[in-house]
Protein backbone atom coordinates (compact mmCIF):
# COMPACT_ATOMS: atom_id res chain seq x y z
CA UNK A 1 0.00 0.00 0.00
CA UNK A 2 2.79 2.42 0.90
CA UNK A 3 4.45 1.94 -2.49
CA UNK A 4 1.64 3.81 -4.25
CA UNK A 5 1.09 6.28 -1.41
CA UNK A 6 4.73 7.40 -1.25
CA UNK A 7 4.76 9.42 -4.51
CA UNK A 8 1.71 11.31 -3.28
CA UNK A 9 3.34 12.02 0.09
CA UNK A 10 6.65 13.02 -1.52
CA UNK A 11 4.77 15.58 -3.63
CA UNK A 12 3.96 17.41 -0.39
CA UNK A 13 6.39 19.43 1.76
CA UNK A 14 7.99 17.02 4.27
CA UNK A 15 6.29 18.38 7.40
CA UNK A 16 2.92 18.50 5.65
CA UNK A 17 3.39 14.89 4.52
CA UNK A 18 4.29 13.92 8.07
CA UNK A 19 1.13 15.48 9.52
CA UNK A 20 -0.99 13.89 6.79
CA UNK A 21 0.55 10.46 7.41
CA UNK A 22 0.03 10.65 11.17
CA UNK A 23 -3.59 11.76 10.67
CA UNK A 24 -4.14 8.89 8.22
CA UNK A 25 -2.67 6.34 10.62
CA UNK A 26 -4.92 7.60 13.43
CA UNK A 27 -8.03 7.40 11.23
CA UNK A 28 -7.12 3.93 9.99
CA UNK A 29 -6.52 2.71 13.52
CA UNK A 30 -9.82 4.08 14.84
CA UNK A 31 -11.64 2.57 11.83
CA UNK A 32 -10.05 -0.87 12.30
CA UNK A 33 -8.35 -0.54 8.92
CA UNK A 34 -4.86 -1.03 10.31
CA UNK A 35 -4.68 -4.55 8.85
CA UNK A 36 -4.48 -2.97 5.39
CA UNK A 37 -1.51 -0.81 6.39
CA UNK A 38 0.76 -3.34 8.03
CA UNK A 39 0.66 -6.92 9.26
CA UNK A 40 2.37 -7.02 12.67
CA UNK A 41 5.21 -9.55 12.73
CA UNK A 42 5.18 -12.70 14.82
CA UNK A 43 6.73 -12.15 18.23
CA UNK A 44 10.47 -12.39 18.67
CA UNK A 45 10.87 -11.87 22.44
CA UNK A 46 13.98 -9.94 23.38
CA UNK A 47 15.10 -8.91 26.86
CA UNK A 48 17.23 -5.79 27.32
CA UNK A 49 17.72 -3.37 30.23
CA UNK A 50 15.60 -5.76 32.32
CA UNK A 51 12.58 -5.23 30.02
CA UNK A 52 10.93 -7.90 27.88
CA UNK A 53 10.28 -6.57 24.37
CA UNK A 54 7.87 -8.48 22.08
CA UNK A 55 10.38 -7.94 19.28
CA UNK A 56 13.66 -6.03 18.98
CA UNK A 57 12.55 -3.45 16.38
CA UNK A 58 11.37 -0.11 17.74
CA UNK A 59 10.42 3.36 16.59
CA UNK A 60 13.05 6.03 17.21
CA UNK A 61 12.25 9.32 18.88
CA UNK A 62 11.32 12.24 16.67
CA UNK A 63 8.42 10.80 14.70
CA UNK A 64 5.92 11.32 17.53
CA UNK A 65 7.35 14.15 19.60
CA UNK A 66 4.26 14.71 21.76
CA UNK A 67 2.99 11.11 22.08
CA UNK A 68 -0.11 12.08 20.09
CA UNK A 69 -0.19 8.97 17.90
CA UNK A 70 0.81 6.17 20.27
CA UNK A 71 -2.16 3.89 19.62
CA UNK A 72 -1.80 3.96 15.83
CA UNK A 73 2.00 3.61 15.87
CA UNK A 74 1.88 0.81 18.43
CA UNK A 75 -0.51 -1.15 16.21
CA UNK A 76 2.01 -1.25 13.33
CA UNK A 77 3.99 -4.02 15.01
CA UNK A 78 6.87 -2.21 16.69
CA UNK A 79 8.40 -4.01 19.65
CA UNK A 80 8.61 -0.65 21.40
CA UNK A 81 7.91 3.01 20.70
CA UNK A 82 10.06 5.95 21.80
CA UNK A 83 8.40 9.38 21.90
CA UNK A 84 9.89 12.88 22.25
CA UNK A 85 12.25 14.63 22.40
CA UNK A 86 10.29 16.57 25.02
CA UNK A 87 11.41 19.67 26.93
CA UNK A 88 10.13 21.23 30.16
CA UNK A 89 8.34 24.09 28.38
CA UNK A 90 6.69 24.11 24.96
CA UNK A 91 8.84 25.54 22.18
CA UNK A 92 8.24 26.02 18.45
CA UNK A 93 11.64 24.80 17.29
CA UNK A 94 13.60 26.34 14.45
CA UNK A 95 12.14 28.30 11.55
CA UNK A 96 10.59 26.45 8.61
CA UNK A 97 11.52 24.92 6.26
CA UNK A 98 13.51 22.66 8.54
CA UNK A 99 13.16 19.17 7.02
CA UNK A 100 14.48 18.12 3.61
CA UNK A 101 14.23 14.85 1.71
CA UNK A 102 17.13 13.65 -0.40
CA UNK A 103 15.47 10.74 -2.27
CA UNK A 104 18.47 9.94 -4.46
CA UNK A 105 20.42 9.19 -1.28
CA UNK A 106 17.47 7.79 0.73
CA UNK A 107 18.30 10.45 3.29
CA UNK A 108 16.73 13.24 5.33
CA UNK A 109 18.19 16.44 6.76
CA UNK A 110 16.34 18.04 9.65
CA UNK A 111 16.92 21.01 11.92
CA UNK A 112 13.73 20.85 13.97
CA UNK A 113 15.30 22.05 17.23
CA UNK A 114 13.20 20.07 19.74
CA UNK A 115 9.83 21.48 18.63
CA UNK A 116 7.27 20.09 21.07
CA UNK A 117 4.29 20.97 23.28
CA UNK A 118 6.16 20.54 26.58
CA UNK A 119 6.44 17.65 29.01
CA UNK A 120 3.07 18.14 30.70
CA UNK A 121 1.25 17.86 27.35
CA UNK A 122 3.17 14.70 26.49
CA UNK A 123 2.29 13.11 29.83
CA UNK A 124 -1.41 13.91 29.29
CA UNK A 125 -1.28 12.29 25.86
CA UNK A 126 0.36 9.16 27.29
CA UNK A 127 -2.28 8.95 30.00
CA UNK A 128 -5.08 9.23 27.41
CA UNK A 129 -3.54 6.57 25.20
CA UNK A 130 -4.62 2.93 25.30
CA UNK A 131 -1.13 1.79 24.16
CA UNK A 132 0.21 -0.83 26.55
CA UNK A 133 3.42 -1.77 24.80
CA UNK A 134 6.94 -0.83 25.82
CA UNK A 135 7.27 2.96 25.89
CA UNK A 136 10.45 5.01 25.91
CA UNK A 137 10.36 8.75 26.55
CA UNK A 138 13.18 10.90 25.20
CA UNK A 139 13.98 14.04 27.20
CA UNK A 140 15.94 17.21 26.36
CA UNK A 141 16.46 20.82 27.37
CA UNK A 142 14.80 24.04 26.26
CA UNK A 143 16.72 26.10 23.72
CA UNK A 144 17.03 29.12 26.03
CA UNK A 145 18.33 27.15 29.02
CA UNK A 146 22.10 27.74 29.34
CA UNK A 147 24.28 24.63 29.43
CA UNK A 148 25.39 25.28 33.00
CA UNK A 149 21.74 24.86 34.09
CA UNK A 150 20.77 22.20 31.55
CA UNK A 151 20.72 19.41 34.10
CA UNK A 152 17.76 21.16 35.76
CA UNK A 153 15.72 20.74 32.56
CA UNK A 154 16.55 17.05 32.34
CA UNK A 155 15.74 16.50 36.02
CA UNK A 156 12.43 18.35 35.56
CA UNK A 157 11.46 16.08 32.64
CA UNK A 158 12.77 12.93 34.31
CA UNK A 159 10.58 13.45 37.35
CA UNK A 160 7.46 14.07 35.26
CA UNK A 161 7.82 11.20 32.80
CA UNK A 162 9.24 8.60 35.18
CA UNK A 163 5.95 6.97 36.16
CA UNK A 164 4.76 6.76 32.55
CA UNK A 165 7.81 5.30 30.78
CA UNK A 166 9.33 1.84 30.64
CA UNK A 167 12.68 3.54 30.00
CA UNK A 168 13.90 7.15 29.66
CA UNK A 169 16.38 8.37 27.03
CA UNK A 170 18.60 11.35 27.79
CA UNK A 171 19.22 13.18 24.51
CA UNK A 172 22.38 15.30 24.57
CA UNK A 173 23.33 14.59 20.98
CA UNK A 174 20.93 16.50 18.72
CA UNK A 175 22.89 18.87 16.47
CA UNK A 176 19.95 21.27 16.26
CA UNK A 177 20.07 22.84 19.74
CA UNK A 178 23.11 25.10 20.01
CA UNK A 179 25.71 23.83 22.46
CA UNK A 180 23.82 20.64 23.33
CA UNK A 181 26.53 18.28 22.13
CA UNK A 182 29.01 20.05 24.44
CA UNK A 183 27.36 18.09 27.26
CA UNK A 184 29.12 14.97 25.91
CA UNK A 185 32.51 16.35 27.06
CA UNK A 186 33.89 14.02 29.73
CA UNK A 187 34.01 16.26 32.83
CA UNK A 188 30.67 17.88 32.03
CA UNK A 189 29.09 14.53 31.21
CA UNK A 190 30.28 12.93 34.45
CA UNK A 191 28.69 15.61 36.65
CA UNK A 192 25.58 15.62 34.48
CA UNK A 193 25.11 11.84 34.58
CA UNK A 194 25.80 11.61 38.30
CA UNK A 195 22.98 14.08 39.01
CA UNK A 196 20.57 12.14 36.80
CA UNK A 197 21.60 8.78 38.26
CA UNK A 198 20.91 10.05 41.79
CA UNK A 199 17.46 11.22 40.69
CA UNK A 200 16.83 7.92 38.90
CA UNK A 201 17.52 5.89 42.06
CA UNK A 202 15.44 8.26 44.20
CA UNK A 203 12.51 8.05 41.80
CA UNK A 204 12.86 4.29 41.67
CA UNK A 205 12.44 4.12 45.43
CA UNK A 206 9.51 6.55 45.40
CA UNK A 207 7.64 4.68 42.69
CA UNK A 208 8.62 1.17 43.77
CA UNK A 209 10.03 0.45 40.30
CA UNK A 210 13.42 1.22 38.85
CA UNK A 211 13.18 2.50 35.26
CA UNK A 212 16.23 2.16 33.00
CA UNK A 213 17.92 5.35 31.79
CA UNK A 214 19.69 5.42 28.41
CA UNK A 215 22.05 7.99 26.90
CA UNK A 216 21.76 8.86 23.18
CA UNK A 217 25.09 9.83 21.65
CA UNK A 218 26.25 11.49 18.43
CA UNK A 219 28.01 9.73 15.53
CA UNK A 220 30.56 12.53 15.12
CA UNK A 221 32.69 11.88 18.19
CA UNK A 222 36.41 11.11 18.07
CA UNK A 223 37.80 7.81 19.35
CA UNK A 224 39.14 9.63 22.41
CA UNK A 225 35.73 11.15 23.12
CA UNK A 226 34.08 7.74 22.74
CA UNK A 227 36.64 6.24 25.15
CA UNK A 228 35.70 8.90 27.72
CA UNK A 229 31.94 8.39 27.26
CA UNK A 230 32.31 4.63 27.66
CA UNK A 231 34.26 5.14 30.88
CA UNK A 232 31.61 7.51 32.28
CA UNK A 233 28.75 5.17 31.30
CA UNK A 234 30.48 2.23 32.95
CA UNK A 235 31.54 3.98 36.15
CA UNK A 236 28.11 5.60 36.60
CA UNK A 237 26.38 2.29 35.79
CA UNK A 238 24.08 3.82 33.20
CA UNK A 239 21.63 1.22 31.91
CA UNK A 240 22.07 1.68 28.18
CA UNK A 241 23.28 3.74 25.25
CA UNK A 242 21.66 4.56 21.92
CA UNK A 243 24.07 4.70 18.95
CA UNK A 244 23.45 7.12 17.27
CA UNK A 245 21.74 10.42 16.59
CA UNK A 246 22.00 12.20 13.22
CA UNK A 247 25.32 13.37 11.77
CA UNK A 248 26.57 16.85 10.90
CA UNK A 249 28.89 15.33 8.27
CA UNK A 250 27.16 15.93 4.93
CA UNK A 251 30.05 14.82 2.71
CA UNK A 252 28.11 11.78 1.46
CA UNK A 253 25.34 14.03 0.09
CA UNK A 254 27.47 16.98 -1.04
CA UNK A 255 26.33 16.50 -4.65
CA UNK A 256 22.65 16.77 -3.73
CA UNK A 257 20.92 20.13 -4.35
CA UNK A 258 19.85 20.15 -0.69
CA UNK A 259 22.93 18.43 0.69
CA UNK A 260 24.31 21.64 2.18
CA UNK A 261 21.21 22.43 4.25
CA UNK A 262 22.05 22.93 7.91
CA UNK A 263 20.91 20.14 10.23
CA UNK A 264 21.34 16.49 11.12
CA UNK A 265 21.63 13.97 8.30
CA UNK A 266 19.83 10.64 8.68
CA UNK A 267 18.97 7.72 6.44
CA UNK A 268 21.23 5.54 4.30
CA UNK A 269 24.34 7.80 4.38
CA UNK A 270 24.37 7.56 8.19
CA UNK A 271 24.44 3.77 8.32
CA UNK A 272 28.17 3.08 8.10
CA UNK A 273 29.14 5.87 10.53
CA UNK A 274 26.52 5.01 13.15
CA UNK A 275 27.26 1.28 12.91
CA UNK A 276 30.98 1.92 13.37
CA UNK A 277 30.25 3.91 16.54
CA UNK A 278 27.96 1.10 17.72
CA UNK A 279 30.58 -1.56 17.08
CA UNK A 280 33.23 0.49 18.87
CA UNK A 281 31.01 1.15 21.90
CA UNK A 282 30.12 -2.53 22.14
CA UNK A 283 33.81 -3.39 22.25
CA UNK A 284 34.50 -0.70 24.85
CA UNK A 285 31.56 -1.65 27.08
CA UNK A 286 32.26 -5.41 26.87
CA UNK A 287 28.62 -6.35 27.28
CA UNK A 288 28.22 -4.51 30.58
CA UNK A 289 25.72 -2.02 29.12
CA UNK A 290 23.01 -2.72 26.55
CA UNK A 291 22.97 -0.86 23.23
CA UNK A 292 20.21 0.22 20.86
CA UNK A 293 21.36 0.60 17.27
CA UNK A 294 19.77 3.29 15.13
CA UNK A 295 20.80 5.14 12.00
CA UNK A 296 20.29 4.30 8.35
CA UNK A 297 18.30 1.07 8.58
CA UNK A 298 16.60 0.78 5.17
CA UNK A 299 16.10 -3.00 4.98
CA UNK A 300 16.21 -6.16 7.06
CA UNK A 301 19.89 -6.83 6.44
CA UNK A 302 20.75 -3.40 7.88
CA UNK A 303 18.90 -4.28 11.08
CA UNK A 304 20.68 -7.62 11.31
CA UNK A 305 24.03 -5.90 10.82
CA UNK A 306 23.30 -3.58 13.76
CA UNK A 307 22.57 -6.65 15.91
CA UNK A 308 25.76 -8.31 14.68
CA UNK A 309 27.69 -5.15 15.61
CA UNK A 310 26.53 -5.46 19.22
CA UNK A 311 23.03 -3.97 19.49
CA UNK A 312 20.36 -5.72 21.55
CA UNK A 313 17.61 -3.70 19.87
CA UNK A 314 17.28 -1.47 16.81
CA UNK A 315 15.17 1.59 15.97
CA UNK A 316 13.74 2.97 12.72
CA UNK A 317 12.87 6.48 11.59
CA UNK A 318 14.06 7.61 8.14
CA UNK A 319 13.60 4.08 6.84
CA UNK A 320 9.91 4.40 7.64
CA UNK A 321 9.72 7.47 5.39
CA UNK A 322 11.29 5.63 2.45
CA UNK A 323 9.97 2.09 3.01
CA UNK A 324 6.81 2.44 5.08
CA UNK A 325 5.48 0.04 7.76
CA UNK A 326 6.50 -3.11 5.85
CA UNK A 327 10.05 -2.37 6.99
CA UNK A 328 9.16 -3.35 10.57
CA UNK A 329 8.27 -6.95 9.76
CA UNK A 330 11.15 -7.25 7.30
CA UNK A 331 13.61 -6.26 10.05
CA UNK A 332 12.06 -8.59 12.62
CA UNK A 333 12.12 -11.51 10.16
CA UNK A 334 15.76 -10.91 9.22
CA UNK A 335 16.82 -10.74 12.89
CA UNK A 336 14.82 -13.94 13.48
CA UNK A 337 16.74 -15.69 10.69
CA UNK A 338 19.99 -14.35 12.10
CA UNK A 339 19.17 -15.86 15.52
CA UNK A 340 18.18 -19.19 14.00
CA UNK A 341 21.41 -19.37 12.03
CA UNK A 342 23.41 -18.53 15.17
CA UNK A 343 21.66 -21.22 17.20
CA UNK A 344 22.03 -23.74 14.39
CA UNK A 345 25.73 -22.97 14.16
Amino acid sequence: MYEWLRPLLFALPPETAHRFTMYGLDVAHRSNLGQYIAKPPAELPTTAFGIRFPNPVGLAAGLDKNAEHLDALGALGFGFVEVGTVTPRPQPGNDKPRMFRLPRHEAIINRFGFNNDGVDALVRNVQRSSYRGVLGINIGKNKDTPNERSVDDYLFCLERVYAHAHYITVNISSPNTQGLRDLQEETTLRRFIESLREAQERLGSQHGARKPMLLKIAPDLSETELDAIAEVLTSAQVDGVICTNTTIDHSAVASDPQGNETGGLSGKPLFAKSTAVLRGMHKRLQGKIGIIGVGGILDGSDAAEKIDAGASLVQLYSGMVYRGPALIGECVDEIRRQREDTHAG
